[in-house]
């Protein structure tokens, strides 16, 4: 059974109901595996890569904050990803949201509040100078892109398009409803884990 790796956005969780949505779709070619991701971006990509040797997934798949995870990652280890709606300024998203906010699905550990800070801001912003360095022609082969067409958060298209040349379109927001993440990113999924890199 091969083996998908779901990298959730910024306020989500692994237990959300895009990843829920997206392994019931998936079940029957490959295991859905959704983790909790930390706040911090470099704990975040350190747990990312210690799953990814350890689990070894065939694809990536993931949202928003999750995307900007996974483009990094997928030109680290060499699994390739789909990146839904990919947010590459993600400091610019905090610095806009500074103080307490709530998680938006459940988390394992059971805390569901955090705190948005200039630190993290900057964390992300030190990792955003150098995400896209070092692409290669094959890794531009590697990482596809889905855009919702009634994103009104995140617009980045023509960032991605500067480096990667599969980007697909879906009639949505965001965040993909049950509809479009059954029509859309599933579909997608399946036909990324049968393609040969």
């Amino acid at each position: 059974m091969k083996k998908i790796l779901f990298l959730h956005g910024f306020f989500a969780s692994g237990n959300c109901p895009m990843a829920n949505i997206l392994r019931q779709e998936v079940a029957a070619q490959a295991v859905l595996l959704t983790p909790d991701l930390p706040l911090q971006p470099t704990d975040a990509l350190q747990k990312i890569a210690f799953l990814c040797q350890e689990e070894h997934p065939n694809l990536i798949v993931s949202n928003s904050c999750g995307s900007f995870y996974g483009q990094m990652i997928s030109k680290q280890t060499g699994v390739p990803a789909l990146l839904g709606n990919p947010h590459f300024q993600m400091s610019q998203f905090l610095t806009e949201r500074l103080g307490h906010h709530c998680y938006k699905a459940p988390r394992a550990d059971g805390k569901q509040e955090m705190t948005i800070t200039p630190e993290l801001a900057a964390a992300f912003a030190a990792l955003e100078e150098h995400q896209f360095d070092g692409i290669s022609a094959q890794q531009q082969e590697r990482v596809w892109g889905l855009f919702g067409t009634a994103d009104t958060l995140a617009h980045f298209q023509p960032l991605f398009e500067k480096y990667y040349p599969h980007a697909f379109h879906f009639p949505g927001q965001h965040t993909p409803n049950e509809e479009e993440v059954r029509n859309w990113y599933a579909p997608l999924a399946l036909k990324m884990l049968q393609h040969e890199f």
